[in-house]
């Protein structure tokens, strides 16, 4: 297994997340969302688990500031995320093609 966690350090859910691989002693790499963002190869892959409006989290201050509830358009959805990584709901957790986002415990341990 290569899991990765994209998150960030104050989130309560990617603390969750970290616990939950450290418990059962599995490696992951975990990625801070305010020091390096998703490339768009790397969002190409978790989009084939996860739709994209899913990887947005409404709740962000950048949302409204971005007026994404007024962008249709999913390409341009996606380099407002692209551009602004603080939009991305977390954690997001990669293993190979495999990726989710939020907590998922009943996910990962089909992983193991």
């Amino acid at each position: 297994m290569n899991i990765q966690i994209y998150g960030t350090r104050k989130c309560f859910d990617t603390k969750k997340a970290e616990r939950y691989f450290k418990e059962r002693n599995i490696k992951f790499q975990f990625i801070d969302l305010n020091e390096k963002a998703i490339s768009k190869g790397e969002l190409q892959s978790v989009k084939s688990s996860v739709a994209l409006n899913e990887l947005i989290n409404k709740e962000a201050k950048d949302y409204k500031a971005l007026n994404l509830d007024q962008i249709r358009g999913l390409e341009m959805r996606e380099e407002l995320l692209l551009a602004h990584p603080k939009l991305y709901r977390t954690p997001i957790v990669r293993n190979g093609r495999k990726a989710t986002v939020g907590y998922q415990p009943e996910i990962w341990k089909e992983w193991e």
